[in-house]
């Protein structure tokens, strides 16, 4: 989709020099994609953050030497 819009100069700069990007272009469209994935991270860590009965480390522990969860052949 083709958007006129107005950056500041020193931010586009930046994020070029951050991102290695070759274009204006590369490096708009990198931050867009970096900043949509650290908020979908962010959306799964406030759910993962709500789980009552997940399995600690502990129970993860017993459940690997149970002879009743080792791999058939």
């Amino acid at each position: 989709m083709k958007t006129t819009i107005d950056i500041p100069d020193e931010d586009l700069k930046e994020a070029i020099k951050h991102t290695g990007a070759k274009t204006k272009r590369d490096a708009v469209v990198y931050a867009l994609k970096d900043f949509n994935r650290r908020y979908r991270l962010a959306k799964l860590a406030k759910i993962l953050g709500t789980f009552k009965d997940f399995m600690t480390q502990e129970d993860l522990k017993i459940m690997r030497e149970d002879k009743k969860w080792e791999k058939r052949k």
